[in-house]
């Protein structure tokens, strides 16, 4: 090798132990990393209640890290996924998910485990799209949930997540109905008619049957169908007489 690319090389090297050097200082320096589980815990506590919460995780993190199968340990993973789903925000709820996911499979048969799988819905609930676009949060919701409400039926939580379903189950039978409207405006009413008949079966406590209803005629009369048409504006007539919707039909005796 050559004198001026030994040197190089030598400098190179010595930059690099140089900043190895750093951040193992850096590291050593730390001092979450001189506190015992039951200390870095009781910090975390106290940083999670003043609502500090990117703060509160690196305390509650480090009491799990040292002690993780403790009592303790197991306080302070759920804690930390806690901090995350608190601070809100996409990012943190899919993280929060992930550190309730992981307490689930280490801890399966805690005492919190009803508690953990709330979350984990609500999590998801937390993420869900608006009615025009993709769903696919939206259906893992209601699955996490529904778990929660047939695993653990008789908790403190499944109220609480009976009424998240409601919300979710009503952006779901919001989207179905865009998409049969998209149908119907675009020259397809049989696949509209098809979009609004499901929502009506699978959506019972939707609260906007009569527009549904009110489409699904116009569908099928688009589609050639007078007598169903016909039948689904009687029905619109009879099952919601005050809704302005059925104004809109004419009567033809």
């Amino acid at each position: 090798m050559r004198p001026n690319a030994r040197l190089a090389a030598l400098v190179l090297l010595t930059v690099a132990l140089l900043a190895a050097g750093c951040r193992s200082g850096r590291v050593r320096e730390d001092p979450i990393l001189r506190l015992s589980a039951a200390e870095a815990l009781a910090e975390g506590k106290r940083l999670l209640a003043i609502e500090k919460y990117e703060q509160a995780r690196k305390y509650l993190m480090h009491a799990f890290e040292v002690e993780p199968n403790s009592a303790g340990g197991r306080e302070a993973l759920l804690l930390a996924a806690d901090a995350l789903f608190l601070q809100g925000g996409s990012q943190n709820l899919i993280q929060a998910e992930a550190k309730y996911r992981d307490f689930q499979n280490r801890f399966p048969t805690s005492d919190r485990s009803a508690y953990v799988q709330f979350q984990i819905g609500k999590c998801l609930a937390g993420r869900t799209e608006r009615p025009d676009r993709d769903q696919a949060i939206s259906l893992k919701a209601l699955q996490a949930l529904d778990d929660l409400v047939r695993l653990y039926p008789d908790s403190q939580y499944a109220e609480a997540a009976k009424e998240e379903i409601r919300r979710v189950r009503a952006t779901l039978a919001e989207h179905e109905f865009l998409v049969g409207l998209f149908y119907l405006r675009y020259g397809l009413p049989l696949a509209a008619v098809e979009r609004f008949e499901r929502l009506l079966a699978e959506h019972p406590d939707y609260g906007q049957r009569d527009k549904v209803i009110y489409h699904l005629g116009l569908a099928y009369e688009r589609a050639q169908r007078s007598e169903d048409s016909q039948a689904a504006f009687a029905r619109l007539r009879s099952e919601h007489p005050d809704s302005p919707y059925a104004a809109q039909v004419p009567d033809k005796g």
